[in-house]
């Protein structure tokens, strides 16, 4: 057996379902947080095992779908700047902005490259020294630590010709402002397990303290998952809220601290503008004052236009939690893998493409 299918046994999983039916006699409703999660729980068909009255929701935990239309323009307007670079992760260069997207910024003359990572986008200052080279920075609290790294990198090779555009945002802020609009009303949150890998599961202590609801991390292993929604069903049944672990291979209380130090080094807390919700304060990172000559935003001139919003796509509904994929007008209709009218269709962590590839007429 590999340590892989340990995770997948179908004896386990039918006495997890049983243990979830046991407890979860009330009505409850549990927002998996993390596109990921979303993802697992569709392709492995979880919400079909779940008994009737738990209702899972996704939340706004992909960054790439999250990332504002005002956001998106600036890297597009950047890739038009003479003699840069882009350098940029795959799901990123189809997502729409405004009026265009990387990859048409690419069709057009641009040079935009795909990366696997930062290093990547070093090597590439590196190679092409009379060449700006910017990275656009997405992504949470798991990828932020080595582009922080990166810049640190940087700054030891002296390269000159290295930036990012950071587009970084943290996740406790925005469960805080999520709970606090009450658009949403969740009795438990699968909270993710690479960002609590980094930021610790005592990241999560204020929504059982300040909200009372029951918050337990989870891998993405399909019992992981369920381990996860059973802990949450325990808790809701006796009336808890508290934060625990079903992630205990790669997650602690207190995290992992020489990433956090990094962070901490390179970038400060900023607002940011996350699709659907407007700035959130406090979400998003900059690169503190010592570093800023390593900011695309102060060091090139380039105008990325007026932000417009794509007619009829919901996907800020779908981030909050409001609405489902399959409530979209466009939904298999207009918008595709192939054709994307919106970011959610586009991310391999997106809801939409998660119920385009995964779902089932009586999804809930």
């Amino acid at each position: 057996m590999t340590e892989l299918s340990s995770f997948r046994q179908s004896d386990m999983a039918k006495g997890l379902v049983e243990s979830i039916k046991r407890h979860a006699l009330k009505e409850a409703r549990y927002m998996e947080f993390c596109g990921s999660h979303t993802v697992a729980v569709m392709r492995n068909g979880l919400r079909q095992l779940l008994p009737k009255t738990l209702t899972l929701t996704s939340g706004p935990g992909c960054p790439v779908c999250v990332t504002d239309n005002s956001e998106l323009d600036k890297a597009i307007a950047l890739a038009q700047v003479p003699d840069v670079i882009i350098t940029s992760f795959g799901d990123m260069i189809r997502v729409p902005g405004s009026h265009s997207n990387l990859q048409e910024a690419k069709a057009n003359g641009s040079d935009v490259r795909v990366v696997y990572s930062p290093l990547d986008a070093l090597q590439i200052a590196r190679t092409n020294p009379y060449k700006s080279v910017i990275f656009i920075a997405v992504g949470f609290e798991t990828t932020a630590p080595t582009v922080a790294a990166s810049i640190l990198q940087a700054k030891q090779e002296g390269l000159n010709n290295y930036y990012i555009l950071s587009l970084h945002k943290v996740c406790p802020p925005v469960i805080k402002a999520l709970l606090d609009s009450g658009e949403v009303n969740l009795q438990g949150l699968i909270c993710p397990g690479h960002v609590s890998a980094v930021i610790g599961a005592k990241a999560w202590d204020f929504i059982a303290k300040d909200y009372g609801i029951p918050c337990v991390v989870a891998g993405f292993e399909p019992l992981d998952i369920l381990q996860c929604i059973d802990m949450l069903a325990q808790q809701t049944a006796k009336g808890e809220a508290r934060v625990e672990i079903a992630y205990k291979r790669s997650v602690t209380h207190n995290g992992n601290i020489t990433a956090q130090r990094i962070l901490e080094q390179v970038f400060q807390p900023a607002a940011a503008s996350w699709r659907g919700m407007g700035d959130v304060p406090g979400s998003g990172l900059k690169l503190r004052p010592e570093f800023s000559a390593y900011d695309a935003e102060l060091k090139f001139d380039f105008d990325p236009g007026p932000t417009k919003i794509q007619k009829g796509c919901i996907c800020g509904e779908v981030l909050r939690g409001v609405k489902i994929p399959t409530e979209c007008k466009l939904f298999r209709k207009v918008c595709t893998p192939l054709n994307p009218i919106g970011p959610c269709m586009v991310s391999s962590e997106g809801s939409c493409a998660a119920y385009y590839h995964y779902g089932e007429s009586n999804d809930r």
